[in-house]
C-alpha cells in the first residue's frame, strides 16, 4: 500500500478552528444547539469542536452526544465478521434543537443517512446540518452535502482516506491510501 499525507497536524487544526468559526457564524451562543459525533470517527472531531468553542471562544455549556449508527445502516448485515456496535452517549432530548452531525469523512452518505434514521429515537430535531472534516465528493450513493466541510478530496475507488488522531492513534493526520496489486 502505499499512502500520502494530505492534511498535516498544523492543517488539522487549522481546519478545525475554521470549522469551529462557521459553527459559531451560524449558532452563535449555541443555547438551541447540539453537537452530535457520529460513532466511532466523528468522536474525535466532535470532541475538538467543543474543546476549541469552550476554551478559546469561551462558549459554554454546549450540549455533546455520540451517536452510534451500526444497525442502522443498510449495509451492516453484508459482512462476515461479527458486527462491533459502539455506545450511544444522548443525555438529552433533541426535540425541538438544532443538531450538528459531525464525522471525520463523508463518503457515499449512508453513515449519514443512518444518522437521521437514528437520531428520531431522541426526538424531532428542529434542523440538522453536517459538519465533516474530509468530503470525498465524487463518492456519493445518496444525495448527503455536508453543510462544512473542511476539505474535499477527489479520491478514486482503490484509495481511502484515513484520519488518524493523536488521542487515538498518536498523531493527527489526514492520509491518503491507495491498495497497490501484486502481480
Amino acid at each position: 500500500m502505499s499512502q500520502k499525507v494530505l492534511l498535516t497536524s498544523k492543517e488539522v487544526n487549522i481546519i478545525l478552528h475554521r470549522l469551529a468559526c462557521q459553527l459559531i457564524e451560524k449558532h452563535l451562543d449555541f443555547s438551541n444547539t447540539i453537537l452530535i459525533g457520529i460513532q466511532p470517527r466523528g468522536k474525535f472531531v466532535a470532541e475538538r469542536i467543543k474543546q476549541i468553542l469552550e476554551e478559546e471562544y469561551n462558549i459554554k455549556n454546549i450540549p455533546l452526544g455520540f451517536l452510534d449508527i451500526t444497525f442502522f445502516r443498510d449495509d451492516f448485515r453484508r459482512t462476515e465478521k461479527p458486527v462491533e456496535a459502539n455506545k450511544t452517549q444522548i443525555d438529552f432530548l433533541v426535540e425541538d434543537k438544532k443538531v450538528v452531525f459531525i464525522d471525520d469523512v463523508l463518503y457515499t452518505g449512508r453513515s449519514i443517512r443512518a444518522a437521521l434514521t437514528a437520531i428520531q429515537s431522541f426526538g424531532r430535531p428542529s434542523g440538522i446540518e453536517l459538519l465533516t472534516l474530509i468530503d470525498r465528493r465524487f463518492s456519493r450513493d445518496l444525495p448527503i452535502q455536508p453543510d462544512y466541510r473542511g476539505r474535499q478530496v477527489d479520491a478514486i475507488n482503490n484509495e481511502r482516506v484515513l484520519v488518524n488522531w493523536k488521542e487515538h492513534d498518536g498523531v493527527d493526520q489526514v492520509l491518503l491510501v491507495a491498495k497497490t496489486t501484486n502481480n
